[in-house]
């Protein structure tokens, strides 16, 4: 007789690093969920680490696929100059969200979904450098109309978003990300990945490598990435 496989479990964290969220909005789609339950509530919790609420991971990716447009493609942006200079803050705000830092955190830990800045300066001095990015307005609007993401949009055709180029023969140790474990990989995106991941079809990734310090997100070694693809071809 064979052994049930019991489900990974995720907190908000984790979950809202894949889908591109906060862990409290996480926390507000499951605190809310009766006021969906027309629909597709929000999955229950089926763990807890300490105080910490877990999900079944697989549940919560499916729940994720066939979710209803965000409030993001129903936000009018207000109106102003296309050629307009707007810094990651700015970008925020000026696309509906109420995180001003929901832009940065699109740019570091989700390459290839957000555009590229459109002007990038140097700043501040030898000892402290640092960098302003800066998105015109036109490119804000373009990226809208054909975000990628879940959900029919009137007129826009919906693709995944580009994952990175990844090289397979950089550091066997270096630590990396679901988004660029997705593209050693092959998949056509990173929530493809994580529901193989979530489904038992990546047994040499089930245990990170590590975890980072703010947010717990899940790191593998180059080098298991690499032995992960060479099973997943025979």
């Amino acid at each position: 007789m064979t052994s049930r496989r019991e489900p990974r479990l995720a907190d908000a964290a984790e979950i809202a690093a894949e889908q591109g969220l906060t862990p409290a909005r996480i926390s507000g789609l499951y605190t809310e969920r009766a006021e969906n339950a027309a629909g597709v509530p929000f999955p229950e919790v089926a763990g807890m680490r300490g105080r910490a609420r877990l999900w079944d991971h697989a549940k919560v990716t499916e729940w994720f696929a066939h979710r209803t447009p965000a409030r993001l493609r129903e936000h009018t942006p207000p109106s102003r100059d296309p050629q307009d200079l707007l810094n990651a803050a700015e970008a925020s705000r000026f696309l509906g969200y109420k995180n001003p830092n929901q832009v940065t955190t699109f740019v570091r830990d989700h390459p290839g979904y957000f555009p590229a800045p459109d002007v990038v300066e140097e700043l501040g001095t030898a000892e402290n450098p640092y960098r302003r990015q800066q998105w015109r307005v036109q490119t804000l609007l373009d990226w809208m109309a054909t975000r990628p993401g879940r959900g029919k949009h009137a007129g826009a055709k919906r693709t995944a978003p580009a994952l990175p180029d990844v090289p397979v023969d950089g550091d066997p140790d270096e630590l990396l990300g679901a988004t660029q474990a997705a593209a050693l990989l092959k998949f056509k995106s990173v929530n493809s990945f994580s529901s193989s991941l979530s489904q038992g079809n990546l047994p040499l990734l089930e245990t990170p490598d590590a975890l980072t310090e703010n947010g717990g997100r899940r790191r593998w070694t180059r080098r298991r990435i690499l032995e992960q693809a060479a099973q997943r071809t025979k």
